[in-house]
């Protein structure tokens, strides 16, 4: 936990810092990143471990649930952002997507690994595929489209949708794709890129943070920016909330499901945001303070 925390929280303030150095000229690096990310790891990734995944009836039912809870805090999201806080549809969007989709990789992986031990990790894994890959690529890239500002008519967004989409692709073919296609070394390789894209991500969001707050200025305050307030709220409270009332009604899920279900915004959060226009500073801002908040409760757990 404690190497996460550090390469986290370097490479975010090495962003922040190049930004504010070489004021517009980090942005261009910031974007070839998450360019990266989007075209080359992201699809790796969902090939292979989605080709690897097994099923059971605890991870079925709670992925399920866990459906239920993005679900239900999407909703909400949208609601508030749209009725409530009377947002741009770009920033609604940046809210739903923050407040729905978690970091359940990178982040969400060692967390389970401290909490539970490794052998919980084969059902995290399933559910950082079946879950939040799934719901990225489908949910979230849907998101973008429709609330975005790369598209404009009803034609378009669903144009756009599908040409910058290319994790939707390789995950269908990972759903096809036999056996033999997903051997260990591949499916291992894929998740080393996992833990490679954190440093990427993370001065990509410390890029956009400093220039979205401008030279000399702070960086964005939940108290002073209700829609960050809310998506940090949602994101941590009401998705494993309603996981625990579900597993306690219905049927019990593998305990990591609600830890998972409680991690930060997922950092491909801001790679659509950026992809599609919708609020990035937003999706920068909710996706640094939540994992900094997951990040200090975990170094808290791993001290105890």
């Amino acid at each position: 936990m404690f190497p996460l925390a550090a390469v986290i929280g370097a490479a975010t303030i090495a962003g922040v810092a190049a930004e504010r150095r070489f004021v517009g000229r980090a942005e261009p690096l910031a974007r070839v990143l998450l360019s990266l990310l989007l075209w080359g790891f992201l699809p790796v990734i969902a090939f292979f471990n989605i080709a690897a995944l097994e099923l059971t009836v605890r991870i079925g039912a709670g992925i399920g649930f866990a459906y239920v809870a993005q679900g239900a805090t999407l909703l909400v999201a949208f609601l508030v952002g749209t009725h409530l806080l009377q947002l741009a549809r770009p920033t609604v969007g940046a809210l739903m997507l923050g407040a729905s989709h978690a970091n359940t990789g990178p982040l969400g992986l060692p967390f389970v690994a401290a909490l539970f031990g490794l052998g919980e990790l084969p059902n995290a894994v399933a559910f950082d595929v079946l879950v939040s890959v799934v719901w990225l690529v489908t949910i979230g890239f849907a998101i973008g489209a429709a609330f975005g500002t790369a598209a404009d008519t009803p034609r378009e967004r669903v144009f756009v949708y599908f040409a910058k989409n290319p994790v939707l692709v390789a995950s269908v073919l990972g759903f096809l794709a036999p056996d033999v296609l997903a051997p260990d070394w591949a499916v291992r390789g894929s998740q080393l890129l996992v833990f490679a894209s954190i440093p990427m991500a993370f001065f990509a969001i410390g890029v956009i943070l400093a220039s979205e707050a401008g030279s000399g200025e702070r960086l964005p305050s939940p108290l002073r920016n209700p829609a960050l307030a809310w998506a940090i709220g949602l994101k941590l409270a009401l998705p494993p909330a309603i996981m625990v009332a579900l597993s306690y009604a219905v049927i019990e899920v593998p305990p990591s499901y609600i830890v998972l279900s409680a991690m930060g915004c997922g950092m491909s959060h801001v790679t659509v945001a950026a992809t599609y226009g919708l609020d990035r500073g937003l999706a920068a801002a909710a996706t640094a303070y939540t994992t900094a908040l997951v990040l200090v409760v975990g170094v808290v757990i791993a001290l105890l």
